[in-house]
């Protein structure tokens, strides 16, 4: 058994991937805005890396953006790309499990796999790469990420015993490196802190001043939401920013802040394009009674259920739920494995009895305790 998992090769763990969207790099950011707002994904390639509305809302929040965003969308997409390197690399179908868990520990956030397709050669001749399936030399490509990984290696989790019966905290995979901001602090100080955490996958955590984990900044739900969010971001404190961004549309009266501090700081251009997209139903108003009283109740102390429990996050796509998935040191690794995939992020917060926090367990961490042990078995 283990030597059929380390003669895997990465084309096993592309099937059923769709191919990869594109954009040209002379597409421009609105164009990226319509491609990410109509697909089913959160991001779109641009062939050597990709782009997700986190991106875009980081890149807004730029002061000579803030004063006229209408110019900014304007300018070409390649702006966005992040300027390091090998975040996503291209490897061969016949790459080998264990060279793509090393390329990951390496830093690759993303592998672009050449896939195998029903469409015809003539088909794949006349597909236009922008914004549509991306085709180079007549082969589509796929992404596999660290996630599809981990899901992989829970389907032999048996061949790693007894490790993920381990503690995370016995093997020692908790990191106390994690990004964080205070509940009153303007949300825009964490603007640095979220590009980082979306190169990372990983998270911003909302404490308060005794260290307690609140809640949190996520860019995975910020992926889900659109491009009008650079303007709470810009203009709130940190615990409103995470109710704006995750009661089902934001508040009506955490609009009516963004739209009046906006007007205050002169900033008309990124309020007409705010009033706009609230009139346009950018978002639907939270208007039900259960969303109303959640907007009147304070965020609660950390359950012991193990997440932080909020309104459910529709926003302009109506996707992703978000919650701050959180475990104990104690926590197995097979457990802490299932919580993140079942929430669809690359980590879980660690936290003690008292609900302070202790440090985060990232998919990359997990990756080198099994890559310890798939080097023995080899």
């Amino acid at each position: 058994m283990a030597v059929r998992l380390l003669s895997h090769e990465l084309s096993d763990l592309c099937l059923g991937k769709p191919a990869l969207r594109s954009l040209s790099v002379t597409s421009t950011i609105a164009d990226a805005i319509e491609v990410l707002k109509t697909s089913d994904e959160n991001f779109v390639s641009v062939w050597s890396c990709k782009v997700c509305m986190v991106d875009v809302i980081c890149y807004l929040c730029k002061d000579e953006n803030l004063v006229s965003p209408s110019l900014a969308l304007k300018k070409p997409v390649s702006v966005l790309l992040p300027k390091i390197p090998g975040l996503v690399i291209h490897v061969e179908p016949s790459c080998s499990l264990l060279e793509a868990i090393d390329l990951i520990l390496e830093g690759a956030q993303n592998l672009v796999i050449p896939i195998k397709t029903k469409l015809s050669s003539k088909r794949k001749q006349h597909l236009k790469p922008s914004p549509t399936v991306t085709i180079h030399k007549g082969r589509e490509f796929c992404w596999l990420t660290q996630e599809d990984v981990i899901r992989f290696l829970l389907s032999s989790i048996g061949l790693f015993s007894p490790i993920p019966a381990c503690s995370i905290d016995t093997l020692g995979i908790i990191s106390p490196e994690i990004l964080t901001i205070e509940y009153h602090s303007p949300a825009s100080a964490a603007t640095g802190a979220i590009s980082r955490a979306l190169v990372d996958q990983t998270s911003i955590a909302v404490v308060d001043s005794d260290g307690t984990l609140i809640g949190e900044i996520s860019p995975f739900t910020l992926a889900c939401c659109d491009e009008t969010v650079a303007a709470a971001l810009k203009t709130l404190s940190s615990g409103d920013l995470m109710a704006y961004i995750d009661c089902g549309g934001p508040p009506e009266d955490l609009v009516r802040v963004v739209s009046t501090r906006l007007k205050e700081r002169n900033l008309n251009g990124m309020l007409d394009h705010f009033t706009m997209s609230m009139t346009c139903g950018g978002f639907s108003s939270a208007s039900s009674s259960s969303d109303e009283e959640s907007m009147t109740t304070p965020v609660s102390p950390l359950p012991r259920s193990g997440r932080i429990s909020r309104t459910t996050s529709y926003s302009a796509r109506m996707v992703r739920r978000s919650e701050a998935i959180v475990c104990h040191p104690k926590s197995s690794l097979i457990a802490v494995m299932i919580q993140a995939i079942a929430h669809r992020v690359n980590y879980v917060w660690v936290i003690e009895d008292d609900c302070s926090l202790v440090g985060i367990v990232t998919f990359s961490d997990m990756l080198k305790v099994f890559r310890e042990h798939l080097e023995s078995m080899a």
